[in-house]
């Protein structure tokens, strides 16, 4: 057998008088050996089928009551919904298409259900893991997502994001990197960085870093948006930037490789990774929401993902409608259940000898942000484990700064004292200051710009950010940091349709919405280019929307597919001159 092939798996058979029995419309299955659950779209002789699971965050699909033609289910997790005709998702709408099952006949009209499975590119070339000697494998948590892989004689990096801010100035690393973080990255063979937000792709940290190792081989995979998009402007000079293609092992030494894989929901941008050492595997999948479309290796040695939840404006900045406190707080404590819930059964699928829940570590530490901080309750990663350990028994661990794994050690025995050094007594965990001061101050520079001088900018902007053709109307408002009206701040109208600007709402019937943004970071954002997941994901912008619906195109056009060289400001300027 050879795993590099593709394979067909029979998901579900249905005998002839079960056949007969499909109503026209949609079909609710369950194959009773597995538990499985799949939704069959009869339409005259015509048959369309999938799995019985959201892309999203693997919720399930009910029918949707709102559904008037009997073509759409909703997810049960975010009321997702999906369009079974077409396998299309209509909300968010422009989003994913669902994937297809391959619907067979019999000749005695007996139907099975099959599914067209790739090989799994870390099946080929397969090593039997070799025994490890104590000490030959030490992985050691920094902070946040960053860790430091001591392999055989190869030190390599996760994502390191060791000082400063994440996302304009919303989130700041709750612990205190061990003092000797730089040393460590400056002795790093190779780093990996996930993907482009700024708590994995951090350019105040990789500035320190370029200071002394220019050419420190960095390797990022292949994704649409480039993850060093904004290199150039960040002024950060790094050398060796390795982009990779996806599922292809990278031979580093005769005993160690690894593998970039994307991300089944954000293709575009989010990405994770397998090292493999003398056979074992450790497998981080970050941050991704489905990562490599939800098939993984099973039994690696090691997992590690992010766990936490609250890496999001929703439903925090939102207000208006149903957005009281009691809705938002009842929410959040729902998504915090399910996503707990999401990646312990994950774990218990893919059966790691160990798991460490990591990428969660961050807090909204300005204290403009205290109202954030206090309402964007995160998931505990203690709670995680005990979850875990109650389901699958697999072994956990929570990282601490300075926290040393030795692999050799734990898979041999994972009650092995030795097996986890804890950082020395006394070592300082949490973060209780951070310097606000020079990030904050690189943020208010972009105020006083000339180009904010002349109104027209915000033509020049809307019209380099290329999003248009669309029924919204946006109001933006420049505020102060209560998110008051900043004085002498802009307030316009944008209108996506024509990409006009207003002074008032259109006669015609449209969605609406009202963003108003901290004038520091929109100036910012605006000036340098930059995508609004510093304002959203960041925290910086309030919002309110009627109806209440998320314009799926709209934001993804702002977070992921905005140009990917700033405005020209300088031509703008002679211009205006």
């Amino acid at each position: 057998f050879n795993s590099t092939e593709q394979t067909t798996e029979i998901l579900l058979c249905l005998s002839p008088a079960e056949v007969d029995n499909l109503k026209e419309g949609i079909n609710f299955l369950q194959n009773k050996g597995t538990g499985k659950g799949y939704i069959v779209y009869k339409n005259k002789s015509r048959l369309k089928a999938c799995k019985n699971l959201c892309k999203h965050q693997g919720g399930l699909f009910i029918k949707d009551i709102e559904d008037l033609d009997g073509r759409s289910v909703r997810c049960t997790k975010h009321n997702w919904k999906l369009d079974v005709s077409t396998m299309k998702y209509i909300n968010p709408p422009g989003s994913f298409c669902q994937d297809e099952l391959v619907v067979e006949m019999d000749e005695k009209n007996g139907l099975s259900l099959l599914e067209l499975s790739p090989p799994n590119p870390w099946d080929s070339d397969p090593r039997t893991p070799e025994d490890l000697a104590f000490g030959e494998v030490q992985v050691t948590y920094l902070t946040h997502a960053c860790m430091d892989l001591k392999l055989g004689d190869v030190r390599m990096v996760f994502d390191p994001w060791l000082i400063g801010p994440a996302f304009a100035r919303g989130w700041w690393l709750l612990h205190e990197p061990p003092s000797d973080w730089l040393e460590r990255l400056c002795q790093a063979d190779l780093i990996y960085i996930s993907h482009m937000h700024s708590d994995h792709l951090s350019y105040p940290t990789l500035k320190k870093l370029a200071k002394r190792r220019p050419d420190i081989p960095i390797y990022v995979g292949n994704t649409e948006r480039p993850v060093f998009w904004n290199l150039n402007q960040s002024g950060v000079q790094l050398t060796n930037i390795n982009v990779l293609p996806f599922g292809v092992w990278q031979q580093v030494d005769k005993n160690l490789r690894f593998m970039i894989l994307m991300d089944g929901v954000h293709p575009e941008m989010d990405t994770c990774i397998i090292v493999e050492y003398k056979g074992h595997k450790i497998l981080n999948t970050v941050d991704c929401t489905r990562p490599n479309g939800g098939r993984l290796p099973e039994k690696a040695a090691l997992m590690m993902s992010d766990f936490a939840g609250g890496a999001s404006g929703f439903p925090m900045t939102f207000s208006g409608g149903k957005f009281t406190e009691e809705w938002k707080a009842q929410f959040i404590k729902t998504e915090r259940r399910k996503l707990l819930n999401y990646k312990a059964r994950l774990v218990k699928d893919l059966q790691p000898r160990i798991y460490c829940p990591f990428a969660g570590y961050f807090v909204e530490s300005h204290p403009s942000d205290k109202y954030i901080k206090e309402t964007n309750i995160k998931n505990d990663p203690n709670e995680l484990n005990s979850l875990i350990k109650k389901n699958s028994g697999v072994v956990t661990w929570t990282p601490q700064p300075g926290a040393t794994l030795d692999l050799g050690r734990m898979l041999k025995d994972p009650t092995d004292s030795k097996g986890i050094i804890e950082p020395p007594e006394g070592t300082k965990i949490y973060k209780d200051s951070w310097d606000f001061g020079p990030y904050l101050k690189i943020l208010s520079a972009a105020m006083g710009d000339e180009i904010f001088l002349h109104s027209s900018w915000i033509k020049e902007y809307f019209t380099w950010a290329g999003f248009k053709d669309y029924n919204l109307v946006v109001r933006m408002i420049e505020t102060d940091e209560d998110f008051s009206p900043y004085p002498g701040g802009y307030d316009y109208l944008v209108d996506f349709l024509d990409l006009s600007f207003p002074k008032k709402r259109p006669s015609r019937e449209h969605p609406y919405e009202e963003i108003r943004s901290r004038v520091d970071v929109m100036r910012h954002v605006v000036k340098n280019g930059l995508l609004w997941d510093d304002l959203y994901i960041g925290f910086q912008t309030r919002l309110q929307r009627d109806p209440d619906i998320y314009h799926h195109l709209f934001w993804n056009h702002f977070q992921i597919k905005l140009p990917l060289t700033p405005p020209n400001w300088g031509s703008f300027l002679k211009h205006c001159g």
